[in-house]
């Protein structure tokens, strides 16, 4: 705890420390509930002890740190809110001046409550496929429908029900890429993943929506699979170059760096375009991220870097194709989509080929393939609507081992290597018209849904509305420790590089090459804590 130590050291204005101010004192703590407790023996030749106590997270260098004179008292207790994350610590004092720190603590209430009322205590491998707890019964059984649908697989028309398939499509139905309402595979090398494809674009955005425009005879979205008689786009090769490294304690890494190339293009690309890979995303808690405030997003944002922190998260504005105007965006890898309900219209649209109220075209329309069965829309009424409200209400599981010490130390090096800067660990939601349930809920998604710089190594060279080649979104790390569990694999980032937690800390660059660094340097000890930290969420 060195560091910590140090950390507190430069913000506090000791008083004149003269030859012989008294020990330090070692601190119990006690969290029940809302309550928290303290106490400690008397120190031998203190007067008396004082309190010191700093919101979690604090930027660096710290600003605000409180403190009251508890006189001769060897205890105290407080009352805190639901979400509040404290450090706490006790000096003693005497005329000689003021001891250093206690044992310093991080007091967290309801810290598990990942997303607040909406949070499932289920550690099986269906932990991100469970309805909001605080649903009543009618909520749940429109959930149990969406839910239905949401796993729904289509197939080509004609057809009975879920007809419509194509003709050019990634997968078949919204479980495909999101298995579990989990995390998707990155394609191995020489193979192809089902949560896997390629954005595209072309130079320039289009004169009404500012989006990226369309590589013609392709569109924004290439498709490797297509119905009975019509050609797919194209495949997608993957190949994996080994990358070398260590630690500055001397201990080697290996980072591998994919290169996707498009082959078997049934018609020529142009000679400049542009590709973005994905992988998919968990789908839990996001009616929670919808509900967070605008106002609050653009209090994180900094994009002026004002602070001098070296961070400037930046919001995205998009267009918006409900309300035909420019939105603030919030999902998708560069926030580059304003609602659940576009993200799911455009996933039916753009994935599967299956048309809807939003997106009543054929995803090939326009071009020479084919142009389906003019039966648009194929998606039936009130199905997105299910689906839409399945999204928002899924519930997010709860945080594991909370009161492991190794596990608190991770959570206290998660915020002191600079993690915390755009991983924001709470928030309040405000109201989700029609979801009262993710409504005025202090959550810990730890994310500030804004855009930032990632550097080089992650761009990929394609903007998308304002964000550009090198920004990506800082995606939620809640429920991430369960990846393993419900998905059988630790492949993170956006195209699935990384094979582990580690590797995708180390893949951080730009705004967060410092914050890497100071990952890098910190002993193998305090990598682990820090790790096992962000596996407990």
């Amino acid at each position: 705890m060195k560091q910590l130590f140090i950390f507190f050291i430069t913000f506090l204005i000791l008083s004149n420390v003269q030859a012989a101010p008294p020990a330090a004192p070692f601190v119990s703590y006690t969290v029940s509930g809302l309550s928290t407790s303290a106490s400690w023996q008397p120190v031998g030749g203190a007067q008396g002890y004082k309190l010191y106590w700093a919101e979690y997270p604090v930027k660096i260098p710290v600003k605000t740190i409180h403190h009251i004179d508890l006189g001769e008292q060897t205890d105290f207790a407080a009352e805190l809110n639901k979400g509040d994350m404290l450090y706490v610590a006790i000096t003693a004092y005497n005329q000689d001046g003021e001891s250093d720190f206690s044992n310093i603590e991080l007091i967290a209430i309801n810290n598990e409550l990942s997303g607040g009322d909406t949070t499932i205590f289920d550690q099986s491998s269906n932990a991100f496929d469970n309805p909001a707890p605080n649903l009543d019964d009618e909520g749940e059984a429109r959930h149990i429908i969406g839910d239905t649908e949401f796993e729904q697989t289509f197939v080509t028309a004609p057809a009975i029900i879920n007809s419509g398939l194509g003709p050019t499509f990634n997968n078949t139905s919204c479980a495909a890429c999101h298995p579990k309402d989990g995390r998707g595979t990155p394609p191995v090398a020489g193979g192809i993943s089902n949560s896997f494809f390629l954005r595209l674009s072309i130079p320039g955005s289009d004169p009404e929506t500012n989006g990226p425009l369309p590589v013609p005879g392709f569109g924004t979205q290439l498709f490797d699979r297509a119905v009975f008689g019509v050609q797919p786009e194209a495949q997608v090769e993957t190949i994996y170059t080994e990358i070398n490294g260590q630690f500055e304690d001397g201990t080697p890494y290996q980072l591998r760096k994919p290169t996707f190339t498009i082959v078997d293009a049934y018609r020529p690309l142009p000679e400049v375009y542009m590709t973005s890979p994905r992988v998919a995303p968990p789908v839990f808690g996001r009616g929670l991220l919808e509900a967070i405030p605008e106002e609050t997003m653009l209090d994180w944002a900094d994009e002026d870097d004002a602070d001098g922190d070296g961070i400037s998260g930046r919001p995205n504005y998009v267009w918006d194709i409900v309300s035909k105007t420019t939105a603030l965006g919030r999902f998708g890898l560069k926030a580059n989509v304003p609602s659940v309900r576009v993200q799911s219209a455009g996933a039916y649209h753009s994935d599967m080929g299956i048309t809807n109220e939003l997106f009543p075209q054929e995803s090939t329309a326009g071009q020479p393939q084919s142009d389906g069965l003019k039966d648009d829309p194929e998606l039936k009424p009130g199905i997105l609507d299910d689906v839409v409200f399945y999204i928002q209400t899924l519930a997010v599981p709860a945080r594991r081992n909370i009161d492991d010490p190794e596990v608190k130390k991770g959570q206290i090096l998660f915020n002191l290597t600079g993690c915390t800067a755009c991983h924001i660990p709470t928030v309040k939601t405000g109201e989700l018209e029609g979801v009262p349930e993710v409504s005025n809920q202090t959550i810990h998604p730890y994310t500030d849904l804004l855009l930032h710089d990632m550097g080089e190594g992650l761009a990929d060279g394609r903007p998308d509305f304002l964000a550009t080649g090198r920004e990506w979104k800082t995606p939620p790390l809640w429920g991430i420790g369960y990846t393993k569990i419900v998905n059988g694999h630790t492949f993170f980032l956006h195209d699935g590089r990384a094979r582990s937690l580690t590797e995708a800390i180390l893949w951080h660059g730009g705004e967060a090459e410092a914050t890497k660094e100071n990952f890098r340097a910190l002993s193998a000890a305090d990598r682990a804590s820090l790790i096992k930290f962000l596996e407990s969420l």
